[in-house]
């Protein structure tokens, strides 16, 4: 398996995963913005950047001859992933 064939079958992963740590941040977020706008603010920003990489990740999908979307980058699924970690 050469690099591309190796980063076809790995980019969807690291879509999806990016994704799901982009709606737990927001989700975070969601809940400092009445009490602690300023922190609020850093997790939204966060969030923006991740969205940024998530286009970026789904067009080196593409150009791998991957999926053309990121719904089909995770399979056409609509499911939750969760990831809980703790850094």
């Amino acid at each position: 398996m050469n690099i591309i064939e190796k980063l076809r079958v790995m980019l969807p992963h690291w879509i999806e995963h990016n994704r799901g740590h982009a709606e737990e941040f927001s989700q975070w977020a969601d809940q400092l913005d009445e009490t602690e706008g300023e922190l609020a603010g850093q997790l939204h920003r966060a969030v923006h950047s991740l969205e940024e990489a998530q286009r970026a990740l789904v067009e080196a999908l593409a150009m791998t001859g991957g999926a053309k979307s990121e719904k089909e980058a995770d399979g056409g699924s609509d499911h939750e992933h969760h990831h809980h970690h703790h850094h």
